[in-house]
């Protein structure tokens, strides 16, 4: 017997609602992993150069997913196979899969404590990583959350794409990878492993930017290249 379209929507809106739970759930599983796993370890340090590519395999496999998922022809692709309101909804589940994974897999970086931040340090280093959350937390109020996770999508209830200039996207074309940057810089006790971590994980950001930014071009043409004119930086104001 033939599904009928509701009992399809329904079903279609369940996925999306789960990605965006498998979302929420793999950021709540890196707070963990970069407070009570990252330089809480130790390894040899034979197992430097190893662990190091490993790590840079592991967050490589991450980012290729998202910068591959971000180019039109591969969401044409991806349309082929699976019902195009879904398309979204696949691409969280997955990226959110495969972040769970890069922190699971994980291989401890010898090379001890690289440095511990005492008395007003401290606190200023804490201080950065409240901004970073903080800067975080306005960015994503400034999208719209539903859209981002596939929902609106699987409830064909998507909106007109707009350029953001409110906020911190006054600032920077890119402020939730700036909040990124000052949390996992921002440990008042940094360790090589950890470094590691946010170093890689910087390095591809900045290295997707562009990548990512001829993706909105290419999508909504002249109006995000006029978003560029009037907002330079892309990540730390007068810097880059």
């Amino acid at each position: 017997m033939p599904t009928s379209p509701t009992r399809r929507s329904s079903a279609a809106t369940a996925f999306a609602w789960g990605g965006g739970l498998m979302f929420v759930a793999s950021l709540a599983w890196f707070v963990y992993f970069y407070y009570r796993i990252l330089g809480h370890r130790s390894a040899p340090r034979e197992t430097f150069g190893r662990h190091l590519a490993i790590d840079v395999l592991l967050f490589a496999a991450f980012a290729g997913h998202h910068s591959l998922f971000a180019r039109e022809r591969v969401k044409k692709l991806v349309i082929r196979w699976i019902p195009a309101p879904l398309e979204r909804s696949v691409y969280v589940w997955i990226a959110s899969t495969l972040f769970i994974v890069v922190c699971v897999a994980w291989k401890p970086v010898p090379g001890g404590e690289l440095y511990e931040l005492m008395s007003w340090r401290a606190w200023l280093a804490g201080g950065m990583q409240a901004f970073g959350l903080l800067l975080t937390v306005r960015a994503a109020g400034a999208l719209d959350a539903l859209e981002l996770a596939g929902i609106r999508q699987a409830r064909h209830d998507v909106r007109a794409q707009h350029i953001l200039i409110v906020g911190p996207y006054r600032w920077v074309r890119h402020p939730l990878y700036l909040g990124w940057m000052l949390f996992v810089f921002g440990a008042s006790t940094m360790s090589a492993d950890r470094f590691a971590f946010a170093a890689i994980s910087t390095v591809y950001l900045l290295m997707a930017i562009p990548w990512e930014e001829r993706s909105l071009v290419a999508s909504l043409g002249e109006p995000y290249r006029e978003y560029k004119r009037l907002v330079k930086w892309r990540v730390v104001p007068y810097v880059y």
